[in-house]
């Protein structure tokens, strides 16, 4: 049950990082303020790292882990594409984002109730996640 719950939750982590990693390069080319362009490619740059633990981890388990579900990769990417035809601009990308960094904070929180017989490297992962989700939250604020 533990080695059982520790995969899962380490692949809805890495499914997570992923679809953040990929939000942010969606809306990095539409970004204005050089502000928010390093504060985007910082968390990129987190979530990258971050990542790359969570593949580590994965590997120990001979698992390769999960990408996001296509569906919703592809509705994200049409979203963001709408959005910022229609609106576009600093506003609109914080906006996306932090809808974005909630519906993962929401989602990564429902996986680690979810496996709690995980170890605790991997509830470690999940958490981390959720906190630099629910950070860059915060520091989107003022473009919003």
């Amino acid at each position: 049950m533990i080695e059982q719950d520790t995969v899962r939750l380490l692949r809805e982590c890495d499914a997570g990082a992923k679809m953040g990693i990929e939000a942010i390069c969606g809306v990095l080319k539409d970004v204005k303020s050089g502000g928010l362009r390093e504060l985007l490619t910082g968390s990129k740059d987190e979530h990258e790292a971050l990542a790359g633990d969570i593949r580590d981890h994965l590997n120990r388990f001979e698992d390769r882990g999960k990408d996001p579900p296509a569906a919703v990769s592809v509705m994200s990417r049409l979203k963001t594409k709408a959005e910022l035809m229609m609106n576009p601009g600093d506003r609109t990308v914080a906006d996306l984002m932090t809808d974005g960094c909630g519906m993962g904070v929401k989602s990564l929180s429902k996986y680690l109730n979810r496996y709690k017989a995980a170890d605790e490297r991997s509830k470690d992962y999940a958490k981390k996640l959720i906190a630099m989700e629910d950070r860059l939250t915060k520091e989107l604020r003022p473009y919003l």
